[in-house]
């Protein structure tokens, strides 16, 4: 029932802006460190550091030092982080293998995570990309399309690997379709019941992924192809809703709209149709850009910063994955 207010003046919209009491009361969301994910990209060796040149502030570590960051935003309330591994080029093929070698990166630190804060929520990426020679998120035929079931079969594979390292949440990223189903029917065989699935699954052919690219190192191997076969049309937001609908009917606990802020309007949509958990993904492109504009004084970075994160919050998202959350706990932590 709508309710017709009272013309001004009774009616002084400004009053209740006046004081900072009363903005607080009648403030209809509110971002907290509950909100927050952290990817991380995890890299071979030990004691090791690589600064990401086109995310300032973002670095590829080491098992041991990711571990230690870990601890740290644990201490600041940060319930996950993402992991990323960084392939070396000599150990990647074809069919990305790699991806579910139980001693390899990914699921190595998984379990040092595990071990060392076990309160830490890890989720783990479930896609080719990081493994394969061609930089696809699937396994491509003699025309480099992706094959949809065969990477399927992969995938499974790769999301049980996880499982099985003790990763609380798998996060299919790959935009196959049928996948959901298949990793959560191969979770439930093999004794994985508590597994969260978290679906990428209205992801779109983004131009705002380059810099994650760079970062995990992908990029060069995907070249001038691009992955517009099995990612969505960035001029769809219908099609985003039968993706959802499908992914939940197949199992998935959490559903993820990628990238975050230039597709607001789908994360209002997802959530209102669903009503279900919704999370979305500050992207490397959207970090990149707010980054270049503080560093160069064009933009108060603190101010910035949270606006763009409770944005995500008033369009409906229930996490956000993004390269802010460490620096953003910290400025939450100071508020308190």
């Amino acid at each position: 029932m709508s309710v017709t207010r009272a013309s001004w003046p009774a009616t002084r919209m400004r009053r209740m802006r006046r004081d900072d009491f009363s903005r607080r009361l009648m403030r209809e969301h509110t971002l907290t460190v509950d909100d927050l994910i952290y990817p991380v990209f995890v890299l071979e060796g030990s004691n090791q550091i690589e600064a990401v040149p086109s995310m300032p502030g973002v670095e590829r570590k080491s098992i041991d030092l990711l571990v230690e960051e870990a601890r740290e935003l644990a201490d600041l309330g940060v319930p996950a982080m993402a992991l990323f591994p960084v392939t070396p080029g000599d150990i990647k093929t074809l069919d990305g293998r790699e991806a579910w070698n139980p001693e390899g990166l990914a699921q190595r630190a998984v379990r040092a995570i595990k071990a060392a804060v076990p309160e830490m929520g890890v989720i783990t990426d479930g896609a080719l990309d990081p493994f394969t020679t061609h930089g696809q998120d699937g396994i491509i035929d003699d025309n480099d399309y992706v094959l949809n079931d065969v990477t399927v079969d992969a995938l499974v594979k790769q999301a049980l690997s996880h499982a099985d390292a003790g990763a609380d949440m798998v996060a299919p990223s790959d935009m196959m379709d049928g996948r959901i189903g298949a990793i959560r029917d191969a979770l439930e065989a093999h004794g994985h019941i508590h597994t969260r699935i978290m679906a990428y699954s209205a992801k779109y052919a983004s131009a705002y992924y380059g810099p994650f690219r760079d970062a995990v190192g992908s990029a060069g191997n995907l070249g001038k192809a691009d992955k517009t076969t099995y990612q969505m049309d960035p001029a769809n937001s219908d099609e985003a809703l039968h993706e959802i609908a499908l992914d939940l009917a197949e199992g998935a606990d959490v559903v993820m709209v990628k990238p975050g802020m230039p597709y607001l309007d789908v994360v209002r949509r997802v959530k209102d149709e669903f009503k279900v958990p919704v999370y979305a993904y500050q992207v490397s492109g959207e970090y990149a850009m707010h980054m270049a504009a503080f560093q160069n004084g064009w933009l108060d970075q603190d101010k910035v910063m949270m606006e763009s994160l409770l944005a995500f919050k008033r369009a409906g998202a229930d996490g956000i994955l993004t390269y802010f959350a460490k620096t953003a706990a910290q400025a939450l932590k100071k508020q308190r």
